[in-house]
């Protein structure tokens, strides 16, 4: 994973769902996609569903994928803020681009990332807790495709 990969990646996420970017057309029938793109790369997300979701993001170079993750999550309590979401998806690390930092905490609310794996093959746990009471979860998992 070279430096300009990840710096693309992390510009993309802060662009498109973490940055409220603007969804382009279903690609499929109730659908949110969006797309960022600089240059020869070029950033995918697409998912299905809100309080209980599933989606993918993708990265093309030269028009080849070469890299994908998938996740699938859920509300699991009251008081969830996509707001605090998007915040901590914000602060994604450089070392690890994929989901947002180990730790996150503002208020009431608390995110937490745990994470095996590199870039090239890794997979995934993200919860947000209110007050110490879990109310979300995602987990994901990815890597380099061929």
């Amino acid at each position: 994973m070279d430096k300009k990969t990840v710096a693309f990646l992390i510009k993309a996420k802060q662009a498109t769902y973490a940055g409220k970017g603007a969804e382009i057309s279903s690609s499929r029938e109730r659908s949110h996609d969006l797309i960022y793109r600089d240059g020869d790369l070029m950033y995918y997300d697409t998912y299905l569903g809100t309080g209980k979701f599933a989606g993918e993001e993708a990265l093309w170079k030269n028009n080849i994928p070469f890299w994908s993750m998938n996740y699938i999550g859920r509300v699991t309590g009251d008081h969830f803020s996509g707001d605090f979401l998007k915040e901590a998806l914000l602060l994604v690390p450089k070392d690890k681009p994929f989901r947002g930092p180990e730790k996150y905490e503002n208020g009431d609310y608390t995110y937490q990332c745990e994470l095996d794996g590199d870039f090239e093959w890794f997979q995934g746990k993200k919860v947000i807790c209110y007050r110490n009471k879990q109310i979300y979860e995602c987990f994901f998992h990815g890597g380099l495709v061929e």
